[in-house]
């Protein structure tokens, strides 16, 4: 078998990846660290000196982290005692066995991008975890609220012609589809509001998404749904297996989550699916990520609207989460810096746990770097052959490109692109559904 490509680096200079290290990480540290400056008093009141001292440590340990990336200093061990330390180091310590020993150690510009952008987050999540008592602070939680409140237009008008399809399982078998395919849609849509994307600078939704669909089309450059609806309405066909488990690995908390919990409450009401298991973060992360936090505020919020579509709908989900019908799930594996054909090895728990799912959707980029190891490949390149072996059940990414890494296309279908839009790649244009799986 041909060896695998290179890793995404830094080191190539003016690339995305090399504009993420040297602009868009510091100033997301810059930003966190205003965030724990203008909370100030709020530790004070909490905490009182203790909450004054814990703030000027955390942001003493962000300073020197951001000096570190600026200067390309060496990545070092991690110091806490947090649940995933060891397996962290000991990612590191690969990471120095495969260089030369002329090189030293592993560099921020010099290593794997999805190894040291990673890294850049947990070290963040160990500034403030070694700053007790604001050791549970998230400095992303304000970012992702806004994010919410800003799109109140979108959620409600999505709220409402959810309720208006209800209930789906009386739809016709064509009509069903319809409204399937303009759900997943939205939800790939959904996923260009990512914070992390935009230096934790507002990306919320403020027009009516379903009035766009059909004008994004175009933008679509590989289509697998029709691949999610044979395989999701066979099971409906047969009623075989009685369970029909779809698992969401999530993304953007915010307008895209409720995208997702949209999607989820038609493929349940719809009978497509009878259980939906989320999957999130267990800590904040790439800024805008869904942590357990995120995901009760988002339905809290929902039910206690004053739009009554909206509120009908944080009730129903609010109800689904206690019948069980929607799971949450976390995982440190998420937060590591491994790539996905890995996951067997360091996390045969999560994997084992994956395997009971009809189908996972894996939403947004870094999901999508991750599924294919975060390498080079060729554009023309089989999604299954970039996947390196990793297959718990069928599933499929639904992204919006923000990175320079595309398989799955047409040969010549990169280069027509590149002549018409050189930034094809990395602005959340255009997006994907790219299923693999037997049906």
């Amino acid at each position: 078998m041909a060896e695998s490509p290179a890793f995404l680096s830094a080191q190539d200079e003016g690339s995305f990846a090399y504009l993420t290290v040297k602009d868009r990480l510091p100033q997301i540290l810059t930003k966190a660290i205003d965030t724990l400056h203008r909370h100030r008093s709020e530790f004070f009141e909490k905490h009182g000196q203790e909450g004054m001292e814990a703030e000027k440590k955390a942001i003493s340990l962000l300073s020197k982290l951001r000096n570190e990336v600026q200067t390309d200093k060496p990545i070092i061990r991690l110091a806490d005692k947090w649940v995933d330390t060891d397996i962290w180091n000991q990612y590191l310590e690969h990471e120095q066995s495969l260089l030369d020993e002329s090189d030293g150690e592993p560099h921020w510009f010099f290593s794997p991008w999805l190894f040291v952008e990673c890294y850049m987050y947990r070290r963040i999540h160990e500034a403030v975890i070694q700053s007790p008592p604001i050791h549970d602070f998230d400095v992303f939680k304000e970012s992702k609220d806004e994010n919410f409140f800003e799109s109140q237009e979108s959620i409600d008008a999505l709220c409402m012609h959810l309720e208006q399809l209800k209930p789906a399982r009386d739809l016709h078998k064509d009509q069903l589809k319809d409204e399937l395919f303009k759900l997943l849609q939205i939800s790939l849509w959904g996923n260009k509001c990512d914070l992390s994307l935009s230096g934790g600078k507002s990306s919320s939704q403020k027009t009516d998404v379903m009035n766009s669909l059909e004008g994004l089309k175009p933008f679509i450059l590989i289509n697998d749904t029709e691949s999610l609806w044979a395989l999701l309405s066979k099971y409906k066909k047969t009623a075989k297996p009685p369970v029909v488990r779809v698992d969401i690995v999530l993304d953007n908390s915010g307008f895209e989550l409720i995208t997702d919990l949209v999607l989820s409450d038609f493929l349940l009401s719809s009978e497509l699916a009878t259980e939906i298991h989320f999957h999130g973060k267990s800590i904040p992360w790439f800024v805008s990520d869904v942590t357990v936090r995120d995901f009760n505020w988002i339905l809290e919020h929902v039910r206690s609207s004053s739009q009554k579509s909206m509120a009908t709908c944080g009730a129903d989900w609010e109800n689904h989460v206690k019948m069980g019908r929607w799971i949450y799930h976390d995982h440190i594996f998420w937060t590591l810096p491994h790539p996905y054909c890995e996951m067997p090895q360091v996390a045969p728990d999560l994997y084992a746990e994956l395997q009971k799912a009809h189908l996972i959707l894996f939403k947004g980029d870094l999901n999508y770097r991750k599924l294919m190891s975060d390498r080079k490949w060729e554009f023309t390149i089989p999604f299954h052959q970039a996947l390196c072996g990793f297959h718990p059940a069928p599933l499929c990414s639904i992204r919006t490109l923000k990175c320079e890494l595309q398989v799955g296309l047409q040969p010549g279908e990169a280069e027509r692109l590149m002549a018409s839009d050189p930034h094809w790649l990395t602005t959340g244009k255009y997006g994907i559904f790219q299923f693999d799986g037997p049906l």
